[in-house]
């Protein structure tokens, strides 16, 4: 049976551990203010960039080819993007998204494309650290990457996808994040990044085919310049979205764990005091016995 000293023991060490977990829990916070923040300053480029191209889509001739929207007959080769956080203690957010997307990568894409040949490329150190133990093809991995996330690595990911796209290194690439929708929800999502399409649901619904532009120079040329761009703003959403869904998923973890300990605290305290006042009754009968052996 644990005696006080050690009861108390633990009380401190438990308490300790519930002043590091609301603390964590408080930089989450902060830092689940600033990743929105960077959704929500990115957005109003998002959606210029998909009503522009959406009205470009609908307007340009049918023949005109860009190397992103190439589609192959046969997919030989698949890229496959997964990205999931540098750091631990954020609930299952890695767990989740690891599972489905070795799910995706060993069982369902073989299943669709018979005999093709798939490559990772692992975003975040628990992705590397996942990719490495096991025998997938891996193009690059970026680890490291969220503690100054910048919009330069979302430019480095898009260049190595668009330049084996573009040299049919990679004939369809896909991505894997967690998804930023609510403080309590994360939703593991699972997107196509190339080949492009003509028209997305995004460009689609910001398109305006009822207005009259006047192109300079001509609409191929702007599409040229403009698909590398709509590629580039994907990734960054992507990294901004799992960047937002980590915090929120930490957040939620560090609450949860910093609950669990108060609550723990509390039981302890009560075990504390039942032993003590067991202890206490002890001497007391004691102390009487004693003074009951001393009158006879």
């Amino acid at each position: 049976m644990a005696t006080l000293r050690d009861i108390r023991q633990r009380i401190g060490a438990v308490k300790n551990t519930a002043k590091i977990t609301s603390a964590m829990k408080m930089v989450a916070a902060a830092k689940l203010r600033r990743a929105q923040d960077s959704i929500i300053a990115a957005r109003p480029y998002t959606l210029k960039l998909s009503e522009i191209l959406g009205n470009l889509a609908a307007s340009t001739e049918e023949d005109y080819y860009h190397p992103l929207l190439r589609k192959p007959t046969h997919v030989k080769n698949i890229a496959v993007i997964v990205v999931c956080s540098d750091r631990g203690l954020c609930g299952s957010f890695n767990a989740n998204l690891l599972k489905a997307a070795s799910n995706h990568i060993t069982k369902v894409l073989p299943s669709l494309y018979a005999g093709v040949k798939i490559t990772v490329v692992p975003i975040g150190k628990r992705a590397v650290s996942f990719f490495s133990k096991r025998s997938i093809a891996v193009a690059k991995d970026f680890p490291d990457i969220f503690a100054k996330l910048n919009f330069s690595t979302a430019l480095d990911v898009a260049s190595l996808i668009s330049d084996g796209f573009t040299d049919e290194k990679f004939d369809r690439v896909e991505i894997f994040c967690n998804e930023f929708k609510s403080v309590i929800k994360q939703e593991v999502k699972l997107n196509t990044l190339l080949p492009l399409e003509r028209s997305t649901p995004e460009t689609s619904h910001h398109s305006d085919t009822n207005s009259d532009y006047i192109f300079e120079p001509s609409r191929g040329d702007i599409m040229d310049e403009l698909l590398p761009k709509y590629l580039n703003i994907q990734v960054w959403r992507a990294l901004l979205e799992s960047n937002a869904a980590e915090q929120a998923a930490r957040m939620m973890a560090m609450d949860n764990a910093t609950t669990n300990a108060r609550d723990l605290i509390r039981a302890l305290q009560l075990q504390y005091n039942k032993a003590r006042q067991a202890a206490i009754t002890k001497e007391m009968l004691e102390i009487v016995g004693g003074a009951e052996a001393l009158r006879k």
